[in-house]
């Protein structure tokens, strides 16, 4: 009896996954999928930013499903598309850049700031433009692949590039795909990439495509943030020592001579007040050390408790 059921809740579970399998896969009931494009877009603009010294900046612009053949219809003559292949999910797909991303990119790789008029004109990829593409290409195809490893663990690696669609084949041309738009903004000037999927690839993932893991929703790339913070903790700042202040009257100041000696209530004893931007941040004990003066840290200062005193002593 126990294998009876078992082998009717198999075969049920096959029914199931087939009847899904023939009403094809809806966006909308797969919520990881815009975060794993959102991951892919962040990873490709943190590797581009690494190549040159313009930023890039990449978004999702939209996710939907399409036929595979009026996608490239739609790119035909005006991009390049590189053929992925999977061979743990054995199946392949495709990654486009359209020729404004193209032309915009090479400008960003090469330096230009953006003041030199965009190309304008309708021809064929030269073969220095399409080398500089495919080098574009495995960093998309690096940016995909680590998107999806917290789905399944894939190795995407490309097969070949083609400028003329009628060669970018991944399967049938009517058979339904998730197609993935991202923008591209830098110096000014913008571009489109794409990724088509077809359903068949993304069949297998459907279930964990339909659960968000915990954290991915709003978890941050470490990676990224580490730069981050590299990057600020090297920002120079000046730092200002402060061993007492006087107010004086507008007319006092008016009448200081050179050579006027003004008079502190300080002592070599007193604290000195370390400031950055104007912002008090340690008090500080003042010294000599082989003939010049020294400041050694004694207490950070916490600002507002400071200001609670003050008001008090008064």
């Amino acid at each position: 009896m126990i294998e009876t059921a078992t082998s009717m809740g198999a075969e049920r579970a096959q029914i199931t996954d087939r009847l899904l399998d023939a009403a094809g896969i809806s966006v909308d009931r797969l919520p990881m999928l815009p975060v794993l494009f959102d991951r892919m877009a962040r990873v490709f603009a943190d590797a581009m930013r690494q190549k040159s010294t313009s930023p890039s900046y990449i978004s999702v612009s939209c996710i939907e499903n399409e036929r595979i053949g009026d996608v490239l219809d739609e790119y035909e003559a005006n991009a390049l598309v590189a053929v992925l292949y999977s061979p743990e999910w054995d199946t392949r797909m495709l990654v486009g850049f359209d020729r404004d991303f193209i032309f915009t990119m090479i400008d960003v790789l090469f330096g230009a700031d953006g003041t030199e008029p965009p190309i304008d004109e309708e021809r064929s990829f030269s073969n220095i433009e399409t080398r500089i593409a495919r080098s574009v290409f495995e960093v998309a195809a690096k940016a995909l692949q680590e998107s999806f490893s917290p789905i399944a663990e894939t190795t995407l690696k490309i097969e070949r590039v083609e400028s003329r669609m009628d060669f970018a084949v991944v399967g049938r041309r009517n058979n339904p795909a998730v197609v993935a738009r991202l923008l591209l903004q830098a110096i000014g000037r913008g571009g489109e990439i794409f990724v088509v999927m077809p359903h068949s690839t993304l069949n297998p993932l459907r279930q964990r495509l339909s659960q968000v893991l915990s954290g991915e929703m709003s978890g941050r790339d470490k990676q990224w943030t580490q730069h981050f913070q590299t990057e600020i903790q090297r920002t120079e700042v000046r730092l200002q020592a402060v061993l007492e202040e006087r107010e004086l009257t507008l007319g006092e100041i008016a009448n200081l001579q050179v050579g006027q000696i003004i008079e502190l209530q300080a002592t070599p004893r007193s604290p000195v007040k370390l400031e950055c931007n104007q912002q008090p941040i340690f008090n500080c004990l003042l010294g000599q050390l082989d003939g010049s003066y020294t400041l050694q840290v004694e207490d950070l200062i916490h600002l507002e408790k400071d200001i609670v005193d003050d008001l008090l002593s008064r």
